[in-house]
């Protein structure tokens, strides 16, 4: 076979069937895509990997993707190509996307060009994989749907991870007092490197009343939550009046007592990305963009895998015994 011929074909994880991690394959004949209307297609540099993709895979997630598919949706590379009436980019430009058309486990990816936003020369790859989901549900969750304002308190709970650190980024940037809680000493001091006043070690037996020690009788105001099958219950105890639990992750079932929502007329909101508008990821967008260029938004890295070991990286972002630390990326 000639170069020419094997030129249109690209290595990317396709999945089957949902199940457990085993069900990513990584093919190496899969057609690359072509960019339509209003789309570009994009050289894969990095791909971040969110838990979200996870529940999608396993098929126990609302939305359901028609098989098969390729997972992916943060991607960071280069424009290769662009659709029609296509003008914001042109072959060359670095990008990073919030979404994907066909999939970002891959050595190529098409996304619709108003998901897709220049990268700039302060962040490398690995970094660009890193904004998408992460920091846009952060900002979401915070003032979206959040309503935070300067000088109130927030509480990431698990702000190791790729959105934890993203919210306390933007919380510190954006003038609140940010609590932050891992699960490691290292990743207590990475929390407090991205902006946190203070950490704590969400392992230790004692750490929430530790929690409502520092914060005396005031309580936080608002609570980022990653794992609120787990912590839910024990959020109320810690808001302020009026305080509010932003549920970002989720991972089963949990009680609890609404009264402890009376008590201080608190409020619990779910956050999805999937569900913000046109206008509301452009003003995230905007936001974080502008955040880049003052310097403020500096995405941690933490593992990083080649195509190869995609099943590994699945495995390990649900079951890492190290706790998170920093955002999960994949290396075509």
């Amino acid at each position: 076979i000639t170069m020419a011929a094997t030129r249109n074909v690209m290595r990317a994880v396709r999945v089957f069937e949902f199940g457990g991690p085993e069900v990513l394959k990584l093919q190496s004949d899969v057609l690359i895509p072509d960019p339509k209307e209003n789309q570009v297609l994009i050289k894969v540099h990095a791909c971040g990997v969110n838990p979200v993709e996870t529940y999608i895979r396993s098929g126990n997630y609302a939305r359901k993707p028609a098989l098969p598919y390729t997972p992916g949706s943060d991607v960071a590379g280069v424009i290769q190509g662009v659709g029609e009436h296509v003008t914001a980019f042109k072959k060359g430009d670095r990008v990073f996307t919030t979404s994907t058309i066909s999939g970002g486990y891959a050595d190529y990816a098409v996304a619709a060009a108003n998901s897709v936003f220049p990268l700039s020369d302060k962040l490398d790859f690995r970094q660009g994989a890193a904004i998408g989901i992460p920091y846009f549900t952060a900002y979401r969750a915070l003032f979206q749907k959040g309503c935070a304002k300067a000088g109130e308190s927030v509480l990431v709970h698990g702000a190791s991870g790729g959105v934890g650190m993203a919210a306390c980024q933007i919380a510190r940037a954006c003038g609140l007092k940010v609590l932050g809680t891992a699960g490691t000493e290292e990743g207590m001091n990475m929390v407090l490197r991205n902006g946190a006043h203070q950490a704590f070690n969400h392992r230790e037996a004692n750490y929430i009343d530790k929690i409502k020690e520092y914060t005396g009788m005031e309580g936080v105001d608002i609570i980022i939550e990653m794992l609120s099958n787990i912590n839910l219950a024990t959020d109320l105890q810690l808001l302020s009046y009026a305080g509010r639990v932003m549920v970002v992750g989720c991972r089963g079932p949990i009680e609890i007592n609404p009264r402890d929502t009376m008590s201080k007329e608190s409020s619990i909101t779910g956050v999805s990305l999937f569900l913000a508008t046109e206008e509301e990821r452009h003003e995230c967008a905007t936001v974080l963009l502008d955040g880049i260029e003052a310097g403020w938004l500096k995405p941690t890295v933490g593992s990083e895998y080649p195509l190869e070991k995609v099943v590994k990286a699945h495995e390990d972002i649900i079951h890492s015994s190290g706790g998170a630390r920093g955002k999960m990326v994949l290396l075509p």
